[in-house]
């Protein structure tokens, strides 16, 4: 009998993929908060596309490091 398990996916196996993604968003998610921070203290308004982008990328933090459900 064949064993038919799936293969890992890249996710699984390539560590350093991982690590950049998730080194990406969070430096995304960073700029864009001492970006809002900075224009806040300089009494300018937030723009929107500064709050989508760091909710984008909070976001996509939670989606890659929150376990993934258990299929039973």
């Amino acid at each position: 009998m064949q064993n038919l398990a799936t293969p890992p996916t890249p996710l699984q196996t390539d560590v350093l993929l991982y690590r950049i993604v998730v080194s990406c968003l969070g430096a995304a998610m960073l700029i864009a908060l001492i970006g809002a921070i900075a224009l806040v203290v300089i009494d300018k308004e937030t723009p929107d596309v500064l709050v989508a982008i760091g909710s984008a990328a909070i976001g996509a933090l939670a989606g890659l490091l929150a376990p993934s459900p258990v299929r039973g």
